[in-house]
């Protein structure tokens, strides 16, 4: 009867590999773990999220936030200028971690993350009034239904039904 080692030892090289591609492939999840890197620039966190979310880099594709850094006297309509060193780190920062994968791989309309065929498919059960309500304000507004959002989670688990907003809704959030 042949000796098995020679199989155990080709299976044991295997090991590392298979963990890396295990490891790239949970990365890739939108729905579930942290989206934000394991070191989170505090400039980032400091100057985005004075106004909104710190989006995770990784919910858009490097051309993208080079766009969105080199056009911030006019961001969506204001004007979130920052001194050149400032913008350099962020850009930095982002194009190192902006998202590679599939979901990312094409810039959305506007370079706008609510705007990407991903985000559309994922709230496509969502009605116009959802947006819209006082708790909600906007599709940008990820922190109204996901409770864990500033963390840089969106796992589906963890949504919350938005206060006020009416009970008919309730459905698609139970999907």
């Amino acid at each position: 009867m042949p000796s098995l080692s020679p199989l155990r030892n080709a299976g044991l090289r295997t090991l590392p590999a298979l963990a890396l591609l295990l490891g790239l492939t949970t990365a890739a999840l939108a729905d579930s773990g942290n989206l934000n890197p394991r070191q989170m620039l505090p400039g980032y966190q400091q100057e985005c999220a004075a106004c909104h979310l710190a989006y995770p880099a990784g919910l858009l594709p490097a051309r993208s936030w080079d766009r969105i850094m080199n056009g911030l006297d006019k961001h969506y309509g204001t004007d979130a200028s920052l001194d050149a060193a400032t913008v350099q780190q962020i850009g930095q920062w982002l194009q190192a971690n902006a998202g590679t994968y599939k979901r990312v791989s094409a810039p959305p309309p506007q370079d706008r993350i609510t705007e990407s065929a991903w985000f559309l498919r994922k709230h496509r059960k969502l009605d116009a009034p959802v947006w819209q309500h006082a708790s909600v304000k906007s599709a940008a507004n990820c922190a109204a239904c996901h409770t864990r959002a500033e963390q840089g989670s969106f796992d589906e688990r963890e949504l919350q039904f938005p206060r006020g907003l009416d009970a008919r809704y309730r459905s698609a959030f139970q999907d």
